[in-house]
């Protein structure tokens, strides 16, 4: 697959492909390969429905059914697996700016990896852009990404081997919590309990060490609690220099897909007077990052 660089070794845009069509298997290897030298991938003038999104998704594996779908009630969307990036409710209508939703919501706008409070993280998103805002001065929804090879690779050797046998703790209400968010449905967070996580992971396909950073991530494991957000805290500091970090300024019809693995990334704010709608579908890991080799 022919692309063209947006950050050098990190992000390109995709020659332009119709990806509402079925594809072979050489068409989903030639994107694989993309994605293992550029973690984010763009692909331009997409026009895909939510059944066209989720079965492109699911040729790159099983599919993420996100904490939002799992709540009992209406949706906007039908399909389960097509995750509800949106201010919009279950009329369409924009959510007021008090609304529960929307306030919980926002916690993307942190830097994060999707999913990693799960014990089976998540590997692949897939972000599409149905409609957007006009521009403003709240800004424009940039969804800002963070290079996490090249943030491990520019750690000292030392910082290194101090590092790569760390164990953190991922909690979904921890991330919440650091936004003033704490109103979840009853029963919620027994069903998501924190999950432990390497924090250094190595790339099966080339080899490379990343880290495994989120809002998610609350503390070492072992560690007092306090000492283990300091290192966090500066860990993610180092990440998002602008040096790691893409920005992707969205065009509707916009498919971004990104490896969750060795990028992290968050939203930029909007007008949220207006519409915008984007659609994710995200692709399951097959085991826990504690099984992986260091």
């Amino acid at each position: 697959m022919r692309v063209q660089p947006l950050h050098p070794g990190f992000a390109a845009e995709a020659e332009a492909i119709d990806l509402s069509q079925p594809l072979n298997d050489a068409d989903i290897a030639s994107i694989w390969q993309a994605i293992d030298t550029y973690p984010v991938l763009v692909f331009r003038g997409q026009r895909l429905t939510d059944t066209q999104l989720r079965d492109f998704a699911a040729r790159f594996g099983p599919l993420e059914i996100g904490r939002a779908a799992m709540r009992p009630g209406p949706r906007r969307l039908a399909i389960p697996q097509i995750g509800d990036i949106s201010n919009l409710d279950e009329d369409n209508k924009v959510r007021a700016l008090t609304d529960r939703r929307r306030l919980d919501s926002l916690g993307n706008r942190l830097w994060h990896t999707d999913a990693s409070y799960m014990p089976v993280p998540v590997v692949l998103g897939m972000l599409h852009a149905v409609a957007l805002p006009p521009p403003s001065p709240f800004g424009n929804g940039e969804t800002e990404f963070a290079d996490m090879r090249a943030a491990y690779a520019a750690l000292s050797e030392a910082t290194k081997a101090a590092i790569d046998d760390l164990v953190v703790e991922h909690d979904v209400f921890w991330s919440r919590a650091q936004i003033g968010f704490t109103e979840f449905p009853q029963g919620e967070r027994d069903r998501f309990p924190p999950s432990p996580q390497r924090l250094v992971r190595r790339m099966a396909a080339a080899g490379q060490k990343t880290l495994y950073l989120s809002a998610h991530a609350s503390h070492v494991v072992g560690w007092p609690v306090a000492d283990g957000r300091l290192l966090l805290m500066d860990l993610t500091a180092h990440a998002t220099q602008t040096r790691f970090v893409y920005s992707h300024t969205w065009r509707v019809g916009d498919v971004v897909i990104w490896d969750n693995r060795c990028t992290m990334h968050r939203g930029r704010p909007h007008d949220e007077a207006q519409p915008r709608d984007l659609r994710r579908a995200t692709t399951l890991d097959a085991r826990s990052t504690l099984e992986e080799a260091a």
